[in-house]
């Protein structure tokens, strides 16, 4: 089966601030009918990054079988490490930069690679509040998110 995911995240006085992520999954079934199902949830402090990575995660963990995945984010920052090969490089070097300091978010990229095993996962980069109907919608699912009541204390691994 053949998955779109579009994600985005926000976060407002990041790192102090809440965040929230929002991702959208879709796909057409054997008939044609299109399926799309909208997650999201806010957080009390976070970063943008962290909530990138969240998206992404929550779109893969929610895919019941094997699939091919085009993923497209707003995020250099998630996008990049796959397509630039930073993520392999990472991983080689024990989760260390080139500068040697150590990766951040570190838990969410292993949960991130974990969700993305049994599926063929193609990241692409879109660029935000450039009128791309799927991002903006991410992108209000996020910030709703983050301004909600209900924001939940940390990302539970």
């Amino acid at each position: 089966m053949n998955v779109t995911i579009f994600t985005d995240g926000a976060a407002r006085g990041n790192p102090d601030g809440p965040g929230g992520y929002g991702t959208i999954l879709q796909y057409v079934d054997p008939a044609g009918t299109l399926h799309e199902r909208e997650f999201s949830a806010g957080y009390k402090k976070t970063t943008n990054n962290r909530m990138e990575l969240m998206a992404a995660i929550i779109g893969l963990e929610a895919l019941r079988k094997p699939c091919r995945v085009d993923l497209y984010s707003d995020s250099k920052y998630l996008t990049d490490a796959f397509n630039q090969k930073w993520i392999d490089s990472w991983q080689k070097k024990n989760w260390k930069t080139s500068s040697g300091s150590a990766v951040k978010n570190r838990e969410l990229w292993e949960r991130l690679l974990r969700a993305m095993e049994p599926h063929s996962v193609s990241f692409h980069w879109v660029k935000g509040h450039d009128g791309h109907p799927e991002n903006e919608r991410c992108d209000q699912l996020a910030t709703s998110a983050a301004d909600g009541d209900e924001l939940l204390d940390d990302v539970v691994m």
